[in-house]
C-alpha cells in the first residue's frame, strides 16, 4: 500500500504530561509554603523564653556570618541563613555597630538586628553615692560582681595611673565624682577610675571657672574640705554654713573636730562616733590634728564642692545635728553646749 490514505495513530501523551506537571507544581507550592512558614517562624517566634542569656562582643571589622554562627551555636537564633538573609533584606548587614551586647533566646532576629544597627550596646550600670569613700565604692563593685574589692583599691593607689590622671596624691579619693556610670562589659577597672576622675574634672572646672573660691585653699584643699562637708551634712542648704564653720576654725587655728574624720579608714561614718574614735591617733582625725587632714575622706558631690568653693559668710564656730538632719549653728561654746543638750541629750 502506498502512503496515500494511510492513517497513523498518534500516541496519547497528554494525560501523562498533565499529571507529572501537576505533581511538580504541587511539590513546588508545598516547598514554598514550607519555606515561607519556616521563614515566618524564624522571624517572629523566638527560639526560647529567655533561659539562654549570652554576652556577645561584636568587634570592629567583624562579619555578620561569624556573628550569626555564634548566635546559632549558643541557641539565641534558629538559623544562620535566615539571620543573614533578614539582615540583607533590611539593608543593615553592613551597618551593624561594634560593641558589647546582651542577647537572649526570647528575642527575635529582628530585635537582635535592631540593637546591632542602632548600637544599643549593653552596659553594666554603677552608681557612686555622694560622700562614699573608695573603700565603700570597692565593696559595692565587688557585691555587683564587676570588680574585686582589692583590684579596685589597687587601681585607686596605682602611682602610674595617678600620674596619668594628674593627681598629686596617694589615692584618687575625693576625685571620683558621684554619678551613674555605664560600664562596657569588657572595660577595665583602670578605665572606670579614669572615667570617674574625668567626670570630676569636668564638674570642678565648670564650678571653679569664676575663681578658686573665697577661702584661699588650693584645689586639693577644697576637695578635702568638700569631702568633710559631704559627710557632715544631710541637708544641702546647710552645706555653705558648715563650710563657713570650718573656714572660721581654720583661720583661728582651731581644730576642725569633725566626727567623720575620726573613723576614716576604720569604718563607714554612720552619724555617731565613740570616745575611742575621738582619741584614735590618725593623721585624718581632726580631733587629734589641726588643720585639714592629708587627703579627702570621701568623694564629694556638686553641692559640697560648691560649698567648699563658696562658703557662707558667718561667725559660727560650732554646729550640732537636729533629729530632722538639719543643723543648729552656734557662735560660742556656751551656745553650742545648750544646743547639744537640747538636740542630742534629750
Amino acid at each position: 500500500m502506498t502512503g496515500i490514505g494511510k492513517s497513523y495513530i498518534i500516541p496519547e501523551m497528554l494525560p501523562y504530561n498533565s499529571t507529572h506537571k501537576n505533581r511538580l507544581v504541587l511539590f513546588v507550592r508545598i516547598l514554598l509554603l514550607t519555606l515561607m512558614g519556616w521563614y515566618l517562624v524564624c522571624s517572629f517566634i523566638p527560639p526560647g523564653r529567655g533561659a539562654i542569656v549570652r554576652d556577645v562582643s561584636f568587634p570592629t571589622g567583624s562579619g555578620i556570618k561569624r556573628l550569626a554562627a555564634e548566635l546559632k551555636r549558643d541557641g539565641v537564633i534558629r538559623s544562620t541563613w535566615h539571620f543573614i538573609v533578614l539582615a540583607r533584606l533590611r539593608g543593615v548587614a553592613h551597618r551593624l555597630k561594634a560593641g558589647d551586647y546582651r542577647f537572649t533566646d526570647a528575642m527575635t532576629p529582628g530585635d537582635i538586628l535592631r540593637k546591632l544597627a542602632t548600637g544599643d550596646v549593653d552596659y553594666r550600670r554603677f552608681t557612686l553615692p555622694e560622700g562614699y569613700s573608695v573603700y565603700q565604692a570597692a565593696e559595692m563593685l565587688e557585691q555587683k560582681g564587676y570588680f574585686k574589692r582589692d583590684e579596685f583599691l589597687a587601681a585607686c593607689r596605682d602611682t602610674a595611673l595617678l600620674e596619668r590622671l594628674g593627681i598629686g596624691a596617694a589615692s584618687v579619693e575625693g576625685y571620683l565624682f558621684p554619678a551613674t556610670y555605664n560600664l562596657a562589659r569588657n572595660s577595665t577597672v583602670e578605665q572606670l577610675v579614669a572615667q570617674m576622675v574625668g567626670r570630676f574634672r569636668q564638674v570642678y572646672a565648670d564650678m571653679a571657672a569664676g575663681g578658686e573660691g573665697q577661702g584661699g585653699l588650693s584645689s586639693n584643699g577644697i576637695v578635702i574640705l568638700a569631702s568633710i562637708i559631704e559627710k557632715e551634712a544631710v541637708s544641702a542648704g546647710d552645706k555653705p554654713l558648715i563650710s563657713s564653720v570650718f573656714y572660721n576654725r581654720l583661720r583661728m587655728g582651731m581644730p576642725l573636730q569633725s566626727d567623720p574624720t575620726a573613723v576614716y579608714g576604720v569604718r563607714a561614718f554612720a552619724g555617731k562616733v565613740t570616745k575611742d574614735d575621738i582619741c584614735r591617733r590618725s593623721p585624718y582625725n581632726t580631733y587629734q590634728v589641726r588643720g585639714l587632714p592629708p587627703g579627702p575622706i570621701g568623694n564629694p558631690g556638686t553641692d559640697a564642692l560648691r560649698a567648699a568653693l563658696h562658703p557662707a559668710h558667718s561667725a559660727y564656730l560650732y554646729f550640732v545635728a537636729r533629729q530632722d538632719g538639719t543643723h543648729c549653728f552656734s557662735r560660742t561654746l556656751e551656745e553650742h553646749n545648750r544646743a547639744v543638750v537640747r538636740y542630742l541629750r534629750n
